[in-house]
């Protein structure tokens, strides 16, 4: 039996989270564009990421896989499409093939949030060159969410950069034993964001364990 951990869409990805989909280190397929939807699965054991793809592709041909991964313990998946009912179709049929639902994901649980104000030039380096998106400069502040399951991140940075574009996506690490992203800019947007980010992880339905 395959296990759902993660049944997640994002819609309509914004600019930035968009441009890091697609970069070298996230994007090993399809590339998505700004205003693409996306759905990603996460599903244990981790080889069965392969049947759900299957069920996927097999149903609707045109949605797009962006990652198929196979870490330690889960497999990941994403696809994207222009079209949302497209998106629908091919997750009613991994859903069906595989006897989930959607709401048997588990539910997002928030396990750290800050913003840091004003960051060092020395916080900044460092930081910099750690990071997988754009540069956080000095004197911004940085925005932290720390999740589990980790693909609420992608979500996290997508909503993030709706309700504040003027921030910048330094980094978001979605794949893991838990979900982080940094975003650097204003106190005032990174509070925003931050709000939203909560409010929205706080409405999905799913399991506790």
């Amino acid at each position: 039996m395959s296990e759902l951990r993660v049944y997640l869409k994002v819609e309509s990805l914004r600019r930035q989270f968009a441009a890091y989909m697609g970069s070298p280190l996230r994007g090993r397929g399809y590339i998505p564009l700004e205003g693409t939807h996306s759905l990603i699965i996460e599903i244990a054991p981790a080889l069965a990421i392969h049947r759900v793809i299957d069920l996927a592709l097999k149903s609707v041909p045109d949605v797009e896989p962006g990652i198929l991964y196979v870490e330690r313990q889960y497999g990941i998946l994403e696809l994207h499409s222009l079209d949302m009912a497209e998106l629908d179709a091919a997750g009613q049929a991994i859903l069906d093939g595989i006897g989930a639902k959607a709401t048997d994901q588990l539910r997002p649980q928030v396990l750290y949030t800050d913003i840091v104000e004003s960051v060092t030039d020395q916080h900044a380096v460092i930081l910099n060159r750690n990071r997988d998106a754009s540069m956080i400069l000095p004197d911004e502040s940085l925005l932290l969410v720390e999740m589990q399951p980790a693909l609420f991140a992608a979500v996290a940075a997508n909503e993030a950069e709706r309700v504040a574009p003027g921030l910048t996506l330094v980094d978001c690490q979605m794949i893991g034993a838990s979900g982080r992203i940094f975003l650097s800019g204003s106190t005032e947007d990174a509070e925003r964001a931050r709000d939203h980010i909560l409010k929205t992880l706080e409405a999905v339905e799913g399991r506790e364990k």
